[in-house]
């Protein structure tokens, strides 16, 4: 039974490769950062800082606005009052009566002028109206009547519709400082998103690199676990062999069953772990988590090979790391919010022009339609007193801008550590690796003299066991010193922020 279990895994696991895609740690990469999602966003906010800036620049260019209104009053404004109102249209009537005493009043109530004029329009005087007859003081009672009711027209306002209207240009001259400071706050934040989208990039590579190092080390491992099955089950045959000649125990083959079974379960293990990661891997690189993929490095016998210990370079990481970049944005960030709060204190001055319109016009008297007017100005405005609300944000602003900095110091310091411990780890993987290289020609010489101390009846079943066991550990080591050589090296370039 466990024979055909084996079989089975070994046939499941190398079917169709002829039908998988063959995919390198470049490509992986690629993949990544093409279907990245965290990617896209970066993307985006990228082209939401672009426009942020480009938005900004026009706060320099003067701007045109357009404004309309209509307005329904109650009331309209008059220019006479009700009692003129009711006596110019009966004037003519009021003189031509002899009612002297009314015409006192009208010509108290009018201004002399108005009376001159309305008799000059006539060719008559105040003295001529004695000597006019009955037919033409008639006649001139009525023109009169018409000239006065033709005034309380001419000055009837109608001012219950108003309608208005403007088109404004407004250029900044000077708004202290502001428009400046806003400007390069713009720069710095487009600056930071690149910063950031890098950042988003190198942690993908990161992310992709170790999931893609992971399957590779699994791949490895599930060989060498099929390969150690394989010695404990050449050996179980073996003892049972012997037990049936009498040359064994059978304590010596349960302690050898045991250690098949074992081997079985790691190998199940194994093949489990190898099959999430590669579902992880996929995932990471943006296909069908099940995609049947195959990765370049699996068939390789050396997945790391020792390299020359790597010289201590923080200022590499100072100068390239894109979180730093970003703090330092920051800081610079806060010191323009200070300067736009700063401008508060300081006087503004903006150039004014338009036309504008209104209906009722004022222009040649009270008319029913649209006039307009062309203007220019100056507008300045200069800040007296606010209790000190500006300065108090000022110095708000100028605290924030210490933590930042403080930040930024702390990030530095723990940047630098990161380098000192990655450069550390890399030459300590070296290490491993070259003592894992060396253990593995002793392992492979020990189970050589085991095998053959037993198959001379020489050596027992139990240290045959041990002599597996200690290869398949230095095996294994290696396997785990060559994916940790690999990961501290990408380690290593993600501190220094040189991940390409």
């Amino acid at each position: 039974m466990i024979k055909k279990i084996c079989v089975f895994l070994l046939v499941g696991v190398s079917m169709p490769v002829c039908a998988q895609r063959l995919l390198t740690l470049d490509s992986c990469r690629a993949m990544a950062l093409r279907n990245n999602k965290q990617m896209g966003v970066a993307k985006v906010k990228q082209d939401i800082a672009e426009n942020l800036r480009k938005a900004a620049r026009t706060k320099y260019l003067p701007h045109i606005s357009a404004i309309g209104t209509y307005q329904y009053t109650s009331r309209e404004i008059s220019l006479l009052n009700d009692q003129q109102k009711s006596v110019l249209p009966h004037i003519g009537d009021a003189m031509v009566g002899g009612l002297e005493s009314d015409l006192t009043k009208i010509v108290g109530s009018l201004p002399m002028e108005n009376i001159n004029f309305m008799l000059s329009t006539m060719g008559l005087k105040l003295e001529d109206l004695q000597n006019l007859g009955h037919e033409e003081m008639q006649k001139f009672s009525g023109q009169l009547n018409g000239i006065g009711q033709s005034l309380v027209d001419a000055l009837d306002t109608d001012t219950r519709h108003l309608f208005a209207g403007t088109v404004m240009v407004v250029q900044p001259v000077f708004l202290g400082g502001s428009i400046i400071a806003l400007n390069k706050m713009a720069d710095i934040n487009e600056e930071m998103q690149d910063n950031s989208a890098e950042a988003r990039r190198q942690t993908t590579l990161y992310n992709t690199d170790k999931v893609y190092w992971q399957v590779v080390s699994l791949k490895h491992k599930q060989r060498l676990a099929q390969s150690y099955l394989d010695l404990v089950q050449k050996l179980s045959s073996d003892v049972n062999k012997m037990i049936d000649e009498g040359v064994a125990t059978r304590s010596d083959g349960l302690s050898v069953a045991v250690k098949v079974n074992e081997a079985e379960m790691t190998l199940q293990k194994v093949n489990d772990g190898l099959v999430l990661s590669r579902m992880l891997l996929c995932q990471t690189i943006g296909l069908p988590i099940d995609e049947a993929v195959m990765l370049a490095d699996e068939d390789n016998e050396n997945i790391a090979v020792v390299e020359l210990t790597p010289e201590l370079d923080v200022a590499t990481a100072v100068e390239n790391r894109p979180e730093l970049k970003m703090l330092e944005g920051g800081v610079k960030l806060s010191k323009q919010v200070t300067n736009i709060l700063k401008a508060g204190n300081l006087p503004m001055v903006g150039l004014t022009g338009g036309y504008a319109v209104t209906n009722p016009s004022l222009f040649n008297g009270f008319q029913r339609k649209f006039q307009g007017f062309w203007n220019v100005g100056v507008l300045v405005r200069v800040p007296i007193w606010n209790w000190g609300d500006v300065m108090y944000k000022v110095r708000a602003s100028k605290g924030a801008t210490t933590i930042a900095n403080l930040e930024l110091q702390e990030a530095r310091e723990k940047i630098e550590l990161q380098v000192n411990q990655n450069t550390f780890r890399v030459n300590e993987a070296n290490k491993k690796l070259t003592m894992a290289q060396s253990s593995i020609a002793r392992a492979d010489e020990n189970l050589r003299t085991a095998n053959l101390g037993f198959q001379e009846g020489v050596i027992s079943p139990t240290t045959v066991m041990e002599a597996q066991t200690a290869w398949l550990q230095a095996q294994s080591q290696k396997i785990d010193a060559e994916i940790d050589v690999r990961l501290s090296q990408v380690d290593l370039q993600k501190s220094l922020g040189i991940l390409e």
